[in-house]
């Protein structure tokens, strides 16, 4: 048969009912921490203020709401620590959460840094691999021999570490540059987020009941319930209209744990980390678009504009909430499509990747995504 058993023999779907507190814990401290940052962020002057080009809100609003994800995330992940301290792998589990932690509240410090003075684009890429090597030292490494091996070579091991090492670094540079371009409307990005996050979620527990890796299935369910908890603690204050925005603090924190990821998914098969690819579609093609449309129209490609798939959205007379809306269906079909396929053998969910990565191109080439004109060839000196 094509599709494997869902539910498997090593642990009963019901297992991961023991992981609840981490969402009540993490949705709890995200709201209340997000609120409180907004009366920090007022109170000191820490806004983004419109430009009218760009920045199109109409006064200026609070930052650090990235700050109150963080908080969440950090209660939740210690929530979800004592869940598994009486389990037999809980010592290497313990060092792949907290390394993940650590690793995410550098990246959130970074992107704090750069909010509050807009830091140059290769300070931020510099902190973005600071925070990508606490992955490395807490021992996480992708599998490539796992790719290799059926194309009939064996990478030796030091090459294997280093490339793995390469591996992880573009995975953290790709993913939290691809949420921080994704973050340009009310409630885009952090819901955009949980709707990924819920879909790997929904693998990891797949994996779990066949104890495909004891600690690392565990890790995974801890970070994904932890970071909807606070996307959703979050989201209340950043709606439209946002009282409160995550700025780059935020984009950059929720970029680096989906990131980690999708590199422990990497850990023996590339099975499910190309299935948490296809989940992560929407950023990616978003991005893919902004870079393209700018090589093709040249323009900088780090500098700032509105000609984004939700900015051209807007532009051509989409309402803001239906922009936001569609964004999150194109996210929940890709998580559908990628949560489906992990279900299948690699093969032939390779070709139907490839059909998926064909037909989105083809939209966005049939619909004018990728011309440049109006508003939507508005530059702004602050990278994305």
């Amino acid at each position: 048969m094509i599709f494997d058993t869902i539910i498997g023999p090593a642990r009963p779907i019901t297992w991961v009912f023991r992981f609840w507190p981490i969402l009540l814990g993490s949705f709890a401290a995200s709201l209340a921490a997000t609120w409180l940052c907004k009366k920090i962020a007022i109170k000191f002057g820490i806004v983004d203020k419109p430009d009218n080009l760009v920045k199109t809100h109409k006064e200026p609003i609070a930052y650090l709401g990235g700050v109150g994800m963080m908080v969440g995330l950090t209660v939740g992940v210690f929530i979800g620590i004592g869940c598994l301290k009486d389990e037999p792998f809980f010592a290497p589990a313990l060092q792949w959460l907290l390394g993940i932690l650590a690793g995410g509240a550098i990246a959130c410090f970074v992107g704090l840094v750069d909010d509050l003075f807009n830091i140059k684009p290769r300070q931020k890429i510099f902190g973005q691999m600071v925070a990508a090597a606490t992955l490395v030292f807490a021992g996480i490494q992708p599998s490539l021999n796992a790719i290799t091996n059926p194309l009939g070579f064996k990478i030796p091991v030091l090459p294997e570490y280093l490339l793995g090492i390469a591996f992880i670094i573009m995975s953290v540079l790709g993913a939290t540059n691809s949420l921080n371009l994704l973050d340009g409307l009310d409630g885009l990005c952090a819901g955009v987020t949980g709707i990924i996050t819920t879909a790997m979620l929904l693998v990891a527990i797949h994996l779990a009941t066949w104890n495909f890796s004891p600690h690392g299935d565990s890790v995974v369910i801890v970070i994904c319930i932890g970071l909807v908890g606070s996307v959703f603690g979050f989201l209340p204050f950043n709606r439209h209209p946002a009282k409160i925005f995550m700025g780059d603090a935020g984009s950059m924190l929720l970029g680096f744990m989906v990131a980690a990821v999708m590199v422990v998914f990497a850990e023996k098969v590339p099975r499910w980390w190309m299935a948490s690819i296809i989940i992560f579609g929407l950023p990616i093609l978003d991005t893919a678009v902004a870079l393209a449309r700018r090589l093709i129209n040249h323009r900088p490609l780090f500098v700032s504009d509105r000609g984004h798939i939700y900015d051209q959205m807007i532009d051509r007379g989409m309402p803001l909430k239906k922009t936001v809306a569609v964004c999150y269906g194109l996210t929940a079909i890709y998580a559908l499509i990628g949560v489906a396929m992990s279900q299948i053998r690699t093969r032939y969910a390779a070709i139907v990747y490839v059909f998926v990565f064909l037909i989105s191109a083809w939209a966005v080439w049939k619909m004018g995504y990728l011309k440049m004109e109006g508003l939507r060839g508005a530059v702004h000196k602050k990278t994305d």
